[in-house]
C-alpha cells in the first residue's frame, strides 16, 4: 500500500492539542458536579452572562438549552455591562448566573458580581478560582477553563458550558441521553484535527484571496450566530483591525442584501439546526446570478464529518466544527497574508478605558 501523503497543520501542535483535550474532560466532570449541586439546590431562572467573546460563546448554549427544553425552563443570555446600567426584571435572589472569564479579571463581569452577590444571586464560573472573579463567586463555584486559545478554537470553552447546560437539561428530563453525548464528545479531539487537515488548503486559499480585502460581510444563524459574531467581531475587527459586517441569514433580507456586489466578500456559513432553511434562502440569492458570485464562500458543516459522534449530536457540536475551521484556521492564515500579529492591540488592554 503506498504511503500517504501526510498534511501537517501550520502553527498548530496536534500533541498539545490533545493533551488539552483531554484536560477540558476532566474538567467537564467537575461542571457536571456543580450542575448537579446547582440543581439540587434549585433555581427559578438560569442567566448566561458574558461580555465580548464570553457573551458571543454562550450564544450557543442559550440557543441550544431553548431547542431542548420544556416550555417551563427558563435561560436568558446578559451582557454583563447591560446589566450592570439595568439589571434584569427576572433575576431573584432564586436565579443562577453561569459565567466566564479567561483571565479572571474582566471588569464588566466582575463589577456584575459584585451586584449579583449583592442580590443574593448565585454564580458559577469558568474561570481560575484564584482569580479575582473566583475569589469573588468562591472556589467551590469555579471550573477552570481549558488552555484552549493556546492550541485550537474556542470548542473547549463549548465543551466546558455544554456539560453544565446539558447536565441541567438532563436532570429536568430534557435530555436523557446526556451520558451517550458526554461520551462520545470525549472524545471527539482528534475528528477536530483531521476536520482541520481536511480545511487546511482551503484556509489557505481564502486568506490570500480576502485578508486584504477592505470590508466582508459574515452570515450565519442559530447554533452558529455567536461564532459568527465572534469570528467577525474578535478575531477580525480587533485582532486584525478588518471591517466586517456581522449579520443573521433571518435579517440578511432587510437591508444588508443590497450591499451584496462584485467585490465584497461575502461568507455564509449553513449550520445543522432548523435555521439551515434560513441559510438555503440567503444562498440561493447570493448564487442567483444577480451580485456576482465569484466572491461568495459558502461553509456547509455538513462537509465536514466527525465519526466519534452520532449525528442526533452533530447540531451541538457545530459551533466546535464551524470554531476549527474560522477562529483557529482561517485567522492563522490571515494573520500571514495581513502580517498583523493576532496578538497586537492598539487599544484593548493598553489602558484603562
Amino acid at each position: 500500500m503506498a504511503e500517504t501523503e501526510k498534511i501537517e497543520i501550520m502553527n498548530f501542535d496536534q500533541a498539545a492539542y490533545l493533551a488539552d483535550g483531554a484536560a477540558v474532560v476532566k474538567a467537564g466532570k467537575e461542571m457536571i458536579v456543580l450542575a448537579d449541586r446547582i440543581y439540587d439546590e434549585g433555581f427559578d431562572a438560569l442567566f448566561l452572562m458574558g461580555v465580548g467573546g464570553t457573551w458571543d460563546e454562550l450564544m450557543q448554549l442559550e440557543y441550544l438549552m431553548n431547542k431542548y427544553s420544556d416550555k417551563d425552563f427558563e435561560v436568558h443570555l446578559i451582557h454583563a455591562a447591560e446589566f450592570n446600567v439595568s439589571g434584569h426584571k427576572r433575576m431573584t435572589s432564586n436565579s443562577v448566573v453561569l459565567t466566564a472569564s479567561e483571565s479572571g479579571t474582566t471588569p464588566e463581569v466582575l463589577e456584575a458580581i459584585n451586584k449579583l452577590n449583592k442580590m443574593g444571586v448565585r454564580v458559577v464560573a469558568m474561570t481560575d478560582a484564584h482569580s479575582k472573579i473566583g475569589q469573588a463567586i468562591g472556589a467551590q463555584n469555579c471550573v477552570k477553563m481549558a488552555s484552549d486559545h493556546a492550541h485550537g478554537g474556542c470548542e473547549m470553552g463549548y465543551y466546558l458550558a455544554d456539560c453544565f447546560g446539558f447536565r441541567i437539561l438532563n436532570r429536568r428530563g430534557c435530555f436523557d441521553k446526556f451520558d451517550k453525548f458526554i461520551e462520545q464528545t470525549s472524545n471527539i479531539w482528534q475528528d477536530l484535527i483531521d476536520i482541520r487537515k481536511v480545511f487546511e488548503p482551503k484556509a489557505e486559499a481564502l486568506a490570500r484571496k480576502y485578508a486584504l480585502a477592505d470590508y466582508t460581510m459574515f452570515i450565519g444563524q442559530g447554533a452558529l450566530w455567536g461564532e459568527t459574531i465572534l469570528l467577525a467581531m474578535c478575531l477580525l475587527e480587533e485582532m486584525q483591525w478588518k471591517r466586517t459586517r456581522y449579520i443573521t441569514s433571518a435579517d440578511f433580507f432587510h437591508g444588508t442584501l443590497e450591499l451584496v456586489e462584485p467585490g465584497v466578500p461575502v461568507f455564509l456559513f449553513k449550520g445543522l439546526d432548523e435555521c439551515r432553511a434560513l441559510d438555503n434562502r440567503v444562498e440561493a440569492f447570493l448564487k442567483s446570478g444577480r451580485t456576482g458570485d465569484e466572491d461568495i464562500v459558502v461553509i456547509d458543516l455538513e462537509e465536514f464529518a466527525t465519526p466519534s459522534i452520532d449525528d442526533e449530536f452533530r447540531v451541538i457540536i457545530s459551533p466546535w466544527i464551524l470554531s476549527c475551521l474560522m477562529v483557529d484556521r482561517l485567522t492563522r492564515y490571515y494573520e500571514t497574508v495581513t502580517k498583523h500579529n493576532l496578538k497586537y492591540r492598539r487599544y484593548y488592554h493598553q489602558f484603562d478605558y
